[in-house]
């Protein structure tokens, strides 16, 4: 029996993991923390694991925090720096306990993202549109900008053919490695990604929707069972997956 602490509790996607982890027999859910509240030995009440999903600016904290009271910790929140990533993965060495920082916790965005690296050598142009509620704090999302990096390595310096010379209003989108990101905030919307992958006469799209929070649950149950047995820092849930190619 593994016990989680989630942090972020009451918010809309920590509540989706509080009624997750209480509904899976091989894990009991023993603490609740808000956003507010502090993370400490005490209020994380011997838990195994901290899942944290708050808000970017506190993330970091509660990551540290989490270590500090002797949990692994797994989050989904984003907007994260490279700075911030180093910070955390020298505090996992030094705690002995793990870190699995993922952009997406749904599969089908995970496996996305893999396509798309597969893909993006044998294509000369990539771009990529991210598409969300509009309460959502960054942009682009975690995801595009993972998305994005995936391409960009696996291309190299391949150029993309592209004769924009005026654009002042940045409408062709921010630059991530080289790469086109383009990000939607629109009523309705939950969680959507499109890679357009084109070469001259065809076009591969890849789209991932995720129309419930339910759809990221088994991706952060893995994660939360598979912790104890990663290194201090993982970075991408499919770092945990059995997926060829990686």
């Amino acid at each position: 029996m593994i016990t989680v602490a989630v942090s972020g509790a009451h918010g809309r996607m920590g509540s989706t993991v509080v009624q997750a982890v209480s509904a899976a027999n091989d894990l009991e859910l023993v603490a609740e923390l808000d956003h507010e509240d502090e993370i400490s030995t005490d209020t994380v009440r011997g838990a195994d694991v901290l899942v944290d999903f708050t808000v970017p600016a506190a993330a970091q904290t509660n990551v540290l925090a989490g270590l500090a009271a002797g949990c692994h910790v797994v989050v989904g929140t984003t907007g994260w720096t490279p700075e911030a990533i180093d910070s955390v993965r020298q505090a996992a060495v030094d705690s002995g306990r793990n870190v699995i920082i993922a952009p997406n916790f749904a599969l089908s965005a995970v496996l996305a993202m893999h396509f798309a690296a597969l893909a993006a050598p044998y294509f000369e142009s990539a771009e990529v549109i991210e598409l969300h509620h509009p309460n959502k704090l960054d942009a682009p999302s975690g995801t595009a900008q993972a998305t994005a990096k995936k391409i960009a390595e696996v291309r190299g310096s391949a150029p993309m053919p592209d004769a924009t010379e005026h654009d002042p209003q940045g409408t062709r989108g921010g630059l991530i490695d080289g790469v086109r990101v383009h990000a939607l905030r629109i009523s309705g919307l939950t969680a959507h990604e499109e890679i357009l992958l084109g070469n001259p006469g065809e076009l591969l799209t890849i789209r991932t929707d995720s129309f419930d929070r339910a759809s990221f649950m088994p991706g952060v149950l893995l994660a939360i069972r598979k912790i104890p047995q990663l290194q201090p820092l993982t970075y991408g849930l499919d770092q945990v997956m059995d997926l060829p190619g990686r």
